[in-house]
C-alpha cells in the first residue's frame, strides 16, 4: 500500500506482523519513482514477508493454545509462586491481577499491584520466575535503569540473558 507522507524524506518500505506492506512517500517524490524504488527491493520484501507470515502462523497457533488455559489454575499457580518468591526475597507488593495481556508478560503500578499475564503458563518455569522477580524487583525500583538490573541480578542469576531468552517467546497477538 502506497501512502502519501508528510513525514517521510525518503521513500521507505515497512512489513509488520498481520499488517499489510506499507511504502511511505514523500510529497515530492512521485509514485512511479517510489515503485521504482519497491522493484529494486522485491527480494527484500519478498525475504521478509516469509519470516512475517512465519510469525504470524506462531502466533496464531499461541493465541489458539492460550485461549485453552484453565484461568482459575492459572490463578492459583502464578499468584502461588509470587506469593512464594515474595516472602522467599523479603519483597512485599499490594495487589495481583492475572489477566490475558497482548503486550505484556508483566508490569507493576507505582503502587506495588503486579498484574501477570496468564500467558506464563506457557513459558518454561525459569522464565516464569524471571518475570514474577522482575515484577517483584519493580516494587522497590520503578524503571530499568542499572540499579534496577543490579538488584534483579541479586535474585535472577543471567538476569539480562533470561530477558533476551524472553523475547523469543511471542505473545500471540492477533
Amino acid at each position: 500500500m502506497f501512502e502519501r507522507s508528510r513525514r517521510a524524506r525518503r521513500v521507505s518500505i515497512s512489513i509488520k506482523v498481520f499488517k499489510r506492506v506499507r511504502v511511505a512517500v514523500p510529497l515530492r517524490t512521485s509514485f512511479d519513482d517510489a515503485m521504482e524504488f519497491v522493484r529494486l527491493k522485491k527480494p527484500w520484501i519478498k525475504r521478509h514477508l516469509e519470516t512475517i507470515r512465519r510469525h504470524e502462523t506462531e502466533s496464531r497457533a499461541l493465541a489458539d493454545f492460550s485461549a485453552s488455559i484453565d484461568r482459575s489454575k492459572a490463578r492459583q499457580q502464578l499468584t502461588g509462586r509470587l506469593n512464594m518468591l515474595a516472602k522467599e526475597h523479603g519483597f512485599r507488593f499490594n495487589k495481583i491481577y492475572i489477566r490475558r495481556q497482548k503486550t505484556r508478560w508483566g508490569s507493576c503500578s507505582r503502587n506495588g499491584n503486579i498484574s501477570l499475564n496468564i500467558k506464563l503458563m506457557l513459558l518454561p518455569e525459569d522464565l516464569v520466575d524471571y518475570v514474577i522477580l522482575h515484577e517483584l524487583v519493580h516494587t522497590r525500583v520503578h524503571n530499568h535503569g542499572k540499579r534496577f538490573w543490579e538488584e534483579l541480578d541479586k535474585y535472577v542469576e543471567k538476569s539480562k540473558s533470561k530477558a533476551s531468552r524472553l523475547k523469543k517467546y511471542d505473545l500471540g497477538v492477533p
